[in-house]
């Protein structure tokens, strides 16, 4: 991701190692402000680490910077300007929710309460209710009414969705994008439900085993990438073209290219842009595309 506006978040070569065992490989990136980016991978991949790097929860080898500053080294006056929701934060279940508004007033001088007031109207969550009495949906609504509230920067969401129903999810990111997000705010979402975040995001980066292995904005996703489902029995000209992806599937071959225009690929069959979540297939296993197999 490239801006000519100083970005939100840079990091350059961005190590870290655990008990002599390096997590982290080098990371580069880039975010702007304004932008949604998901940062996607498998559990073990480095998303956890990458993310701690940039809200100072960890030291790092390398550069990194959010808001011009080393978060390690300002986290405090940083978390002024960054909200973050994670799959295990948990709220004070013995407070009421009255009280949970009256601590975070104390601990956070951009909250508003009128804001997140206004964000729990139309809900079932009251004033008086204690936190443990909310079901699980109710306490993510909750959560989010009180970032949203938070005139931050940056807001950090990892898996804030896990475990809730499909209608909750959506209620989640519509209620995100509708009320929260403008033009100097910027969204970093880590989540395994990637199809259902498609719509809204930016820009996308895929991390595996600590290392990058994509990261641009969607536009270029349906320039670069392309996906054929063929009939073609003799694929060989199709090979010659390097598909990253190859798979077998009723009877069909469907084939994920890189770089190869979608001109070349229509007379074999069917092409259309890889989803997310095919994209993420494709780019996470190697495999000998000359037999369909991973290896």
């Amino acid at each position: 991701m490239t801006t000519t506006a100083k970005p939100l978040i840079e990091a350059r070569n961005l190590r870290k190692s655990f008990n002599k065992k390096e997590i982290l490989h080098g990371l580069n990136f880039t975010i702007p402000k304004g932008r949604i980016v998901g940062l996607v991978g498998h559990n073990g991949a480095g998303k956890t680490t990458t993310l701690n790097a940039i809200l100072g929860l960890t030291d790092c080898e390398g550069d990194i910077t959010v808001l011009g500053q080393h978060p390690y080294q300002n986290r405090a006056e940083l978390m002024n300007d960054i909200a973050f929701i994670s799959d295990v934060a948990s709220l004070p279940r013995f407070l009421k929710v009255r009280e949970l508004f009256d601590l975070v007033e104390d601990i956070h001088p951009n909250f508003s309460r009128e804001k997140a007031n206004g964000f729990l109207e139309g809900t079932d969550i009251r004033a008086n209710a204690k936190v443990k009495a909310l079901s699980k949906g109710m306490v993510a609504q909750l959560h989010l009414a009180i970032v949203m509230a938070i005139d931050a920067s940056l807001l950090v969401l990892d898996e804030p969705t896990l475990g809730l129903d499909i209608t909750y999810r959506k209620r989640f990111y519509k209620r995100l994008l509708e009320d929260y997000m403008h033009e100097e705010r910027t969204l970093l979402i880590t989540t395994h439900q990637v199809d259902e975040i498609e719509f809204m995001l930016s820009d996308i980066m895929f991390i595996k085993d600590g290392e990058l292995v994509l990261d641009c904005p969607m536009e270029d996703v349906g320039t670069r990438y392309h996906q054929l489902v063929t009939d073609e029995k003799e694929l060989d000209a199709l090979h010659a073209l390097k598909p990253i992806y190859v798979e077998q599937k009723f009877g069909q071959t469907i084939m994920v290219f890189d770089g190869v225009a979608a001109d070349q690929l229509e007379p074999y069959g069917k092409v259309s842009t890889p989803t997310i979540s095919d994209l993420f297939v494709a780019l996470m296993q190697r495999e000998d595309t000359r037999k369909g197999e991973i290896i």
